[in-house]
């Protein structure tokens, strides 16, 4: 399972929201995080989500000992199977 956190403040809930629109993707909360979860691949369009640079960069609280991050750049946030 790939797993990502991302913290629940109001300038990431784009994130959550554009990763919820892939049916294959999972979006609840743990904690203060909102805990994104798929079988494969979760793969986030910058673009989407109307963030900004600084937000963008600034997202990702972590992923589960499973997942790694192969992409986050101006364009796309990948997390992939490790």
């Amino acid at each position: 399972m790939t797993t990502l956190y991302i913290l629940d403040v109001p300038e990431n809930t784009p994130v959550a929201k554009v990763a919820a629109e892939d049916p294959a993707v999972t979006v609840g909360r743990i904690g203060p995080y909102f805990e994104i979860s798929a079988a494969g691949a979760i793969v986030v369009d910058r673009r989407a989500t109307g963030c900004r640079h600084a937000v963008w960069y600034s997202a990702v609280g972590g992923v589960a000992r499973d997942s790694r991050i192969t992409q986050h750049d101006k364009d796309a946030l990948r997390v992939e199977p490790a």
